[in-house]
């Protein structure tokens, strides 16, 4: 059999093209800015939000918009160490809290203080916790803040991969979050 030069280059190319994507050590994690693309479903009393969300976190600082299910921007909430503030509808309001804001305005809220880290799979080494580890030592389940952690999914089946699906929980609310993309900036 003989291969065709054309051939040869376009499977060369091919090869050359694959981008090299290292990943985040473990270590790393909790000190590193990302970006994610995905979705989310909250759950709360008679209440339910689905859409896309689109977080950037970066040290204290944090962007999230809150897409409606046709990509539409619902809110924009952007904080960090000293003032929390959310845009939605033409109307700009601000706190000192996160999570409060958005329970004011949306009617539930995120714990974005602690919730970057459970992003990457860890805990807020600041706070007590109960855990629960999978066959592979990464978490399954966590308790942590009032609230329970459940990973659902990873991205792969290593010991060091990161979340791809989330579910939150606490009293009257259930928040689930897909993770469709990583981005490291």
């Amino acid at each position: 059999m003989r291969i065709r030069p054309y051939l040869l280059l376009l499977v060369l190319s091919a090869c050359a093209s694959v981008p090299n994507v290292q990943p985040v050590k473990v270590t790393d994690r909790e000190t590193a800015a990302f970006n994610i693309n995905g979705r989310l479903a909250v759950k709360h009393l008679s209440q339910r939000h689905n859409g896309g969300l689109r977080w950037q976190h970066s040290g204290m600082h944090d962007e999230l918009l809150l897409q409606g299910p046709l990509g539409i921007t619902g809110a924009r909430i952007v904080s960090d160490d000293h003032v929390a503030s959310l845009e939605q509808n033409g109307k700009r309001y601000e706190a000192a809290d996160v999570e409060s804001l958005m329970q004011q305005v949306l009617g539930w809220g995120l714990p974005l203080q602690v919730l970057h880290h459970w992003l990457l799979g860890r805990a807020d080494a600041s706070l007590p916790l109960e855990i629960e580890l999978d066959e592979l030592g990464r978490i399954h389940v966590m308790h942590q803040a009032g609230w329970e952690v459940r990973y659902t999914r990873y991205v792969d089946d290593s010991a060091h991969s990161l979340p791809a699906r989330i579910t939150l929980s606490r009293a009257d609310i259930q928040v689930q979050l897909l993770i469709d993309e990583w981005e490291w900036p």
